[in-house]
């Protein structure tokens, strides 16, 4: 059984008059102050933003050549391919972005390029293949005459290959958004936003929002060529950049707007003039309109990446989202919806089979949750991992060993794509037998990544990012994985203990649910990474009139889901308000007075608001805790530091500023804690502690450069018999003290010796050979660290504000 949640209401920052009167004039029926509380919180906090946020019309979107040099390329080298013939390959991706990046540049392209005879397309197979490019598959392009690959949502990592696919002629074309190699790969371009700074407005952009760049830049340099328009593509962005759960900011939310727009003008055309009847099959069979994000994250992805989950093979979900035959698309609208019937039964009976496998374990002295079983399709493990981790609070992963022995996981899974981290797949030594292939989820902002990545030595395979991960590893190393990921969880957390939490941002009645509110929220929509669905807190309500039933698929068959409905009361009003709560019974639901966390919501199907349960208990179990949180100034990245900025802001900043740049989460933890104390020991938000966020990213040298320096340094102490202090060192080499402790033990391999005079040190040369083998195995570990380091302080460079926040909502329990 699930821990009892930790409930969490954010101390929102009331925003001044004159913010929530300009929220009002795009809100005239209510009075704009829930969502000017919010928007405020989220950051937006002047006019220009906010309009900007709110009317896509006055967005001024990049070019796509901001990408510079590398789009220039990519365009060359099509209209190369475009004046010489040459056949052209799309290799996608098995997930709804990858699909929907492949339909985009399978009609992009193809209005340059005959589909079909010049342009092929190629999607992996989720269940045989792992993400990215693979040689057997360039191998069978290479017979069909392929001259030129065009990746979408992957490749960027995939060097080996794309060295391969040059020895066979074939040039590639990366488009991509996930980690980028140490160095750029020997492709005619490289089309990665992770190359602009974090806070450039393409930096977001998903697989299918790239391929939708690469396409628009052909567009301009063949103006004369294509015979549909460019913006028949964005409907497909739309749908790839919300199932993908990007942030949705920049080009990201503009694009979002504006595909969701096309999106619904195209669902109310009858289904013979619609430009996709595909989709628009698929989103009568899940009973959505299309004009709400919803139906794409809960309606339109999870049906296009249960393909994939089920089948393997998803290669004819590009052909339900781009073909014009309303039979054809009728069918494959119809295979989908019956794959999806079918992940929802196996997610169903998987979770029913971790729940009882949970009730074997013990909680609390358990820190990450790990199991395993021979009959687990790998397809659903992610998501069932994912909601285990909500509901108890814990990294989870789940392990399959159906099949052992084939294949490898591949590096991530769906739902891994966190944007920002090391996403590509390692290999870690040779393919072996009995291998268990699973799916890792994370919670409370533990650093599933990193923790994994401590395992290494006893895995076959991984990757992913902080939040997600995929790996494989031998059965016989899943005991002593199990036991050594959670010893080393528990020495990091220390006296911390792991809660399930559920945040709420704003505290309502019944008597504000309804059309008013929900337009008013409705602002903040296209919802996501950084930008959630607000979530409503409403106490002392009760319900009445519940009432559960099994979901039925669209063919009227039981699937074992289930969904209670109800009405909800509370004092301040004498009408009830309906809701549902998905995936619970009636009986769940408490009696008498309680407090609940819900989203608001219109369900287009009944054409009634209503609200979304996420959590509910009894009032008199209810111990909600406000954050009092350091309000937390993003400055990273700028020209100049904080303290010369003249921090340009429409506030004044009192606090603490940071400039250093983290190397890991307990670095920050410390300044979060410190921040914190301060507020506590104020009363009231008008003193809340303000924390500056203000390093910048580094520039680092290569780690042998930093090795040979730490060497030239050494012998010139030696030489001159001069002292130098730690702090010295670090300042030289630009590396942190626990990496050059490591470089120092390297140093005595070599024949230095160091030692301590009072807080200096003292450093001599007696160049010795016989320890030249374990020289080399010291340097490695010194190369190592440096490049592990460097790594880390790239990720504290890039990673959302939102994670920084969700660390400080947790260490501040």
């Amino acid at each position: 059984m699930p821990e009892e949640q930790q409930w969490t209401i954010t101390a929102t920052e009331q925003p001044p008059e004159w913010f929530i009167q300009a929220v009002k004039q795009h809100t005239p029926a209510s009075s704009g102050l829930y969502a000017a509380q919010l928007l405020w919180q989220r950051g937006i906090k002047d006019r220009q933003q906010l309009t900007a946020f709110i009317n896509y019309k006055v967005y001024q979107p990049a070019s796509p050549f901001e990408f510079g040099q590398e789009m220039h390329l990519a365009i060359a080298r099509l209209q190369q391919a475009y004046n010489t013939k040459e056949k052209i390959a799309i290799w996608g991706d098995f997930d709804a972005d990858g699909i929907t990046a492949t339909s985009v540049l399978w009609d992009g392209l193809g209005q340059f390029y005959a589909q079909n005879t010049q342009l092929v397309y190629y999607i992996p197979n989720r269940l045989k293949e792992s993400h990215g490019l693979n040689n057997q598959g360039i191998d069978n392009l290479a017979k069909e005459g392929c001259k030129l690959i065009v990746t979408c949502d992957t490749g960027s990592t995939n060097v080996e290959e794309i060295i391969y696919a040059k020895q066979l002629d074939i040039d590639v074309i990366v488009t991509d958004h996930h980690t980028l190699p140490a160095e750029r790969p020997p492709v005619a371009a490289i089309i990665n936003p992770r190359y602009f700074p974090k806070e450039h407005q393409l930096f977001n952009l998903s697989g299918v929002a790239v391929a939708y760049k690469l396409v628009e830049a052909l567009y301009q340099s063949l103006p004369n060529v294509a015979k549909y328009p460019l913006e028949d593509l964005l409907d497909l962005v739309a749908v790839g950049l919300i199932a993908d759960l990007v942030q949705l900011s920049g080009d990201c939310r503009y694009l979002a707007q504006m595909g969701i727009q096309r999106l619904q003008e195209d669902f109310k055309q009858p289904a013979a003039a619609r430009r996709r009847p595909g989709v628009g099959r698929l989103l009568e069979l899940c009973q959505k309109s299309g004009d709400r994000p919803t139906d794409i994250s809960f309606g339109l992805g999870p049906r296009i990446n249960a393909v994939s989950r089920i089948q393997g093979d998803a290669s004819f979900c590009v052909e339900l989202l781009t073909s014009r035959d309303v039979k054809r698309c009728n069918e494959l609208a119809e295979v989908t919806e019956l794959a999806n019937a079918r992940r929802k039964s196996l997610q169903k009976d998987v979770q029913a089979q971790v729940a009882q496998k949970l009730t074997q374990l013990d909680l609390s002295t358990t820190s990450v949750i790990v199991l395993e079983d021979a009959q687990w399709p790998a397809g659903v493990l992610g998501l069932v991992a994912g909601q285990i981790a909500q509901e108890t609070g814990r990294p989870t992963i789940l392990l399959s060993t159906e099949g052992a022995g084939e294949q490898g996981a591949g590096g991530r899974e769906q739902g891994a794509g966190e944007q920002g981290s090391n996403s590509s797949s390692v290999p870690l030594r040779p393919s072996v037998p009995l291998l268990a292939r699973g799916s890792a989820r994370s919670v409370n902002s533990v650093d599933l990544y990193q923790l994994v990545k401590e395992q290494a030595h006893l895995l076959h395979r991984f990757g992913g990012h902080p939040f997600a991960a995929g790996l494989s590893l031998l059965v016989e190393n899943i005991p002593l994985f199990t036991a050594a990921i959670n010893q080393q969880l528990r020495q990091s957390l220390g006296s911390t203990t792991l809660t399930p939490t559920v945040q709420a941002d704003l505290t309502v009645t019944v008597a504000d649910l309804g059309k008013e509110l929900f337009l008013e929220l409705k602002l903040l929509e296209p919802c996501g990474m950084g930008n959630p669905v607000p979530k409503l807190l409403i106490q002392n309500c009760w319900f009445e009139n519940s009432w559960h039933r099994n979901q039925q698929d669209w063919q009227g068959k039981k699937v074992q889901y289930i969904k209670a409905e109800f009405d909800i009361r509370d004092d301040s009003s004498r009408s009830a308000f309906p809701g549902l709560w998905w995936g619970h019974y009636k009986d769940e639901l408490p009696i008498g007075r309680c407090d609940c966390i819900a989203e608001l919501d219109y369900n287009t199907f009944k054409k009634r608001y209503e609200i979304r349960l996420i959590a509910v208990r009894s009032s008199a179990n209810s111990a909600l805790t406000t954050q009092q949180l350091p309000f937390i100034v993003d400055l990273r990245n700028q020209e100049h530091s904080a303290t010369q900025h003249g921090l340009n802001l429409s506030y004044p900043l009192t606090g603490l500023i940071i400039e250093d740049c983290p190397t890991n989460w307990d670095d920050l933890r410390m300044w979060l804690r410190r921040c914190l104390a301060i507020s506590r020991s104020t009363s009231g938000l008008e003193n809340q502690q303000q924390l500056a966020i203000a390093w910048s990213k580094p520039k680092h040298q290569p780690p042998n450069q930093i090795w040979l320096t730490l060497v030239g340094i050494a012998k010139y102490l030696s030489r001159t018999n001069q002292l130098v202090t730690r702090g010295q060192l670090l300042e030289k080499i630009g590396i942190s003290d626990q990496t050059l402790l490591v470089g120092i033990k390297a140093l005595k391999y070599l024949g230095f010796t160091v030692q301590r005079q009072d807080r200096s040190l003292q450093i001599t040369w007696n160049p010795n050979d016989s320890a030249e083998n374990l020289a080399d195995e010291a340097v490695a570990r010194f190369l190592a660290a440096v490049r592990e380091e460097q790594f880390q302080q790239q990720y504290f460079a890039e990673v959302p504000l939102s994670r920084i926040v969700a660390i400080a909502s947790y260490d501040s329990k």
